[in-house]
Formats: structure tokens, C-alpha cells, sequence
């Protein structure tokens, strides 16, 4: 499958943000997604995660109660809206799949990665 994720730009603290990321083929619901993050100088690190029905998520402590994950199976899509942005959102986001697995918080267990997308959250 290949990974498309987009909606990234340059937003004030406080502000929001939702990303896309749109998927090949026609299996996109035999996945699980999973949304990554990487700043400048620091490791990639697990943001959210929907199942493949989208009946569950999680997400990192860092972003509960400001970001929600959800899907469409319907049309291949992803999404991640990000709400009271702070600061240190500012990264790059990327979306990932793993194939007939649940949610998995460590990025070697994902089977594809999507190019990313730019977050800047200015102060």
C-alpha cells in the first residue's frame, strides 16, 4: 500500500490542524494506521493509532484530549485532527500501516510509512 498523508502547514499556538493521509488500494481496512512524529534532533515517537474497523484508538499522552484520530475505509483515508496546538507539536507527521495487526505504539511495527508532512506551530 502507498501512503499519502498532507495538511500540514505553519499554525499559532492554539490554532488547528487536520491531516490527511490517503491510501492505495483496495485493502485499506485489512490495516491498522498509526500517526508518527519526528522533531529536529529527536526520535520518532507514536502519536495515535486507529484499528482497522476505526472502533478503536489510543493515543500518546502528550496529545489525549487535543488530537482524535478516525478513518473512512470507504475512501482509503486517515485523519488526524489537531486541536489546541502547542509548540512542541511541531514536526513532521507521518502516517503508518500494519497489516492485520492492531495498534502498535513502536514505529518497527509498521509495514508502510507515508512521505510526512510539516507541522509549525509558532508561539
Amino acid at each position: 500500500v502507498q501512503l499519502q498523508a498532507s495538511g500540514g502547514g505553519l499554525v499559532q499556538a492554539g490554532g488547528s490542524l487536520r491531516l490527511s493521509c490517503a491510501a492505495s488500494g483496495r485493502t485499506f481496512s485489512s490495516y491498522a494506521m498509526g500517526w508518527f512524529r519526528q522533531a529536529p534532533g529527536k526520535e520518532r515517537e507514536f502519536v495515535a493509532g486507529v484499528s482497522r474497523s476505526g472502533g478503536s484508538t489510543v493515543y500518546a499522552d502528550s496529545v489525549k484530549g487535543r488530537f482524535t484520530t478516525s478513518r473512512d475505509n470507504a475512501k482509503n483515508t486517515v485523519y488526524l485532527q489537531m486541536n489546541n496546538l502547542k509548540p512542541e507539536d511541531t514536526a513532521v507527521y507521518h502516517c503508518a500501516a500494519r497489516f492485520l495487526s492492531g495498534i502498535y505504539y513502536e514505529a518497527d511495527g509498521y509495514d508502510y510509512w507515508g512521505q510526512g508532512t510539516l507541522v509549525t506551530v509558532s508561539s
